[in-house]
C-alpha cells in the first residue's frame, strides 16, 4: 500500500469515526434550553463551545492524553488502525478564539510507520490535517444550527 493511499484511508477512517459520533449525539431530551441566536461567542469554558465539542467528538476513536477546556488543547495518544497496525498517528487539537471561526481551530498531526520494529517518524500530509480542521468547523457549525433550532 502507498503512502498516498495510507493517507486516503486514514482520512476516510477519520470522515467515518466523526459522522459515527456525530449520530451517536442524536437523540436524548426533547427539552433543550433554547439557544441564544448571538452565541458564537461561548465563554463559559474558555473556548468556543460548538467548536470543542467538535473537536472532542471527531478526535473520539483516538485515546485522550490531555483535554484542557479553558487552555483549548485536546492531545490523543498514538492511535493505529487495527487494519493498519504498521502505521499510528497522534493528533493535537487546539481551539485558539472564543468566536466560531475558521481560523479558531488547528490541528497538528503526527505519523510513525513501523519498520523493522521501530516506530519511525513520517511525513503528514497537510490536506489530511486541512480535512480534520474542516470536519471539526464542519460539526461545531451543525451543533451551532442544532442550538438554535432547538
Amino acid at each position: 500500500m502507498t503512502a498516498t493511499s495510507r493517507y486516503f484511508r486514514l482520512t476516510r477512517v477519520l470522515i467515518v469515526t466523526a459522522a459515527l459520533g456525530a449520530l451517536a449525539a442524536c437523540g436524548g431530551n426533547k427539552e433543550r434550553p433554547k439557544a441564544d441566536l448571538a452565541a458564537s461567542q461561548v465563554t463559559t469554558i474558555g473556548v468556543n463551545a460548538y467548536l470543542w465539542r467538535a473537536a472532542l467528538e471527531t478526535v473520539s476513536f483516538a485515546p485522550l492524553l490531555q483535554s484542557d477546556s479553558n487552555g483549548g488543547v485536546i492531545v490523543t495518544d498514538w492511535y493505529a488502525n487495527p487494519k493498519n497496525p504498521g502505521e499510528r498517528v497522534k493528533l493535537t487539537v487546539s481551539i485558539l478564539d472564543q468566536d466560531l471561526r475558521a481560523d479558531a481551530v488547528r490541528v497538528a498531526a503526527s505519523r510513525q510507520v513501523s519498520q523493522g520494529g521501530q516506530w519511525v517518524d513520517a511525513p503528514v500530509q497537510a490536506a489530511t490535517v486541512q480535512r480534520l480542521e474542516d470536519i471539526i468547523l464542519t460539526k461545531a457549525r451543525e451543533l451551532r444550527r442544532q442550538a438554535i433550532a432547538g
